[in-house]
């Protein structure tokens, strides 16, 4: 796959405003025409890898971060915002929104801000407050949910280890006992009702629950040594990126040790060299890496590699009530992850009738753009002292335009053949000749007339 054109006209622009140039100064420094740097602060242009390079030469500034943080999501975020009903009667094209990202950047960060805290409680408390995951998630989203640092040391971390012995829970677990003074001690059940890992300092203990399978056994393993090893890589980016509360620093920080930890189990290269070669057969990657299926799918969409990516998955996680616990856009720009509502049409509903089968289904969003869903259930390893286990479902989901290659695509006609029409929840939802509809699109006036009767109770004007 080729890389996609980078179009960063808001940062050259703040880059050349913070350096107290006109666009004919930075144009002579960059050795181009005024005009080239005017097009591409306006987003006409891409930048060009020499470009970059002469940018990083003369402004002293790391070119990694000239798409980490567009103005409102950049073009994908906006367009996603714009799609709710509440502009349906707007007709805004790509051409406007890249005029308005180039022309007026903080006017449209300053639009998707205030959209976000309409969208998660209104009015004038912060939505921060209201859910403070809702930060740790944005960062993840900043970096796409892949962290190329990371990556690499965890990944020449399991060739050292592999290098010493197959069996990489036995290596990390020698690593902690003769690296760090740690040992690793299996308890049963009773000893550890409530818990599937603790640290006992005092014993110089990794104290792991007998309830964890063997997947669970190496991850937590190799998450407790994320904590020693990757520690000041972790530590920066939690630093980095500056949240307002303690939790939030302490939630991001276990999401990026479980991030490392899934490198050591499933590393970078040897990872996406078996999805290439397998179609993406998850089956065969949970027993070629000792993993789970949602560690698996959780793994997929953190493969943007630069030169090496990965197609652009995206991952949720959902209770039978419909509740999201984990949701991870990747790369994929999926509108789907972000729904404040979920469409009963979509199969991931239907994967808890099918415990721990695979479920496949072509869907169409209102925007036309179609994607490819693989659902399946999964059961925590753990149970509750009352005896309760958890059930989830893992809705994995691939733009149908880069789905040919994968196993579970074959047999599907995936850019002609026929597509269940699916929402974003009935209150984003304007398709009017839906009968599974629940409630009526937010922005819309009701229509009730007693002499007919719709497919819906909830008949609404349209546009």
């Amino acid at each position: 796959m080729a890389d996609p054109k980078l179009f960063a006209g808001h940062r050259i622009k703040r880059v050349r405003r913070q350096a107290g140039l006109t666009q004919a100064a930075m144009a002579e420094t960059l050795d181009i025409s005024p005009s080239y740097l005017n097009l591409i602060e306006r987003n006409q242009r891409p930048l060009s890898a020499t470009l970059l390079l002469r940018l990083a030469e003369q402004f002293d500034f790391d070119p990694r971060s000239l798409s980490d943080d567009e103005p409102g999501g950049g073009e994908t975020g906006l367009r996603r915002r714009l799609a709710d009903p509440l502009f349906s009667d707007l007709d805004i094209d790509r051409n406007e929104l890249l005029e308005w990202l180039a022309a007026a950047p903080g006017g449209a960060e300053a639009f998707a801000r205030t959209f976000d805290r309409m969208v998660q409680g209104g009015g004038s408390g912060d939505p921060q407050a209201l859910d403070p995951i809702i930060p740790v998630r944005r960062e993840i989203e900043r970096w796409k949910n892949h962290y190329a640092d990371l990556d690499s040391q965890a990944e020449a971390l399991a060739d050292e280890l592999r290098l010493g012995a197959g069996d990489l829970y036995g290596a990390i677990a020698e690593r902690l006992r003769s690296k760090h003074q740690l040992t690793i001690r299996i308890l049963p059940a009773d000893v550890m009702p409530d818990r599937l890992r603790r640290l006992d300092l005092h014993a110089r203990q990794l104290q792991l629950s007998e309830m964890l399978d063997q997947a669970s056994r190496t991850f937590q393993a190799g998450f407790q040594l994320a904590q020693i090893e990757a520690k000041a890589e972790i530590d920066a980016l939690v630093a980095g990126a500056e949240f307002a509360e303690a939790v939030q620093e302490r939630f991001y920080h276990r999401h990026l040790a479980g991030y490392f930890a899934a490198g050591l189990m499933m590393p970078y290269r040897r990872f996406l060299r078996a999805c290439e070669g397998s179609g993406y057969d998850f089956e065969l990657l949970q027993r070629r890496f000792g993993a789970g299926f949602e560690q698996v799918a959780h793994r997929l969409t953190t493969l943007q590699r630069v030169g090496e990516r990965g197609l652009p998955f995206f991952m949720m996680r959902i209770d039978r009530a419909g509740t999201v616990s984990k949701r991870y856009a990747g790369a994929s720009g999926s509108p789907l992850t972000d729904a404040t509502g979920f469409c009963p049409l979509w199969h991931i509903h239907r994967a808890f009738d099918r415990p721990g089968e695979f479920s496949r289904q072509l869907v169409v969003l209102e925007d036309e753009s179609r994607w490819l869903t693989i659902s399946r259930t999964v059961h925590p390893v753990s149970r509750a002292p009352s005896g309760v286990r958890a059930e989830f479902a893992i809705g994995l989901g691939l733009a149908a335009e880069h789905a040919g290659s994968l196993a579970e695509a074959r047999g599907m006609d995936l850019q002609a053949g026929t597509a269940t029409p699916i929402g974003l929840g009935c209150r984003a939802c304007t398709r009017a000749d839906c009968p599974q509809r629940s409630a009526p699109p937010s922005g819309r006036a009701l229509l009730i007339n007693e002499r007919e009767r719709a497919l819906t109770p909830f008949a609404f004007a349209g546009d």
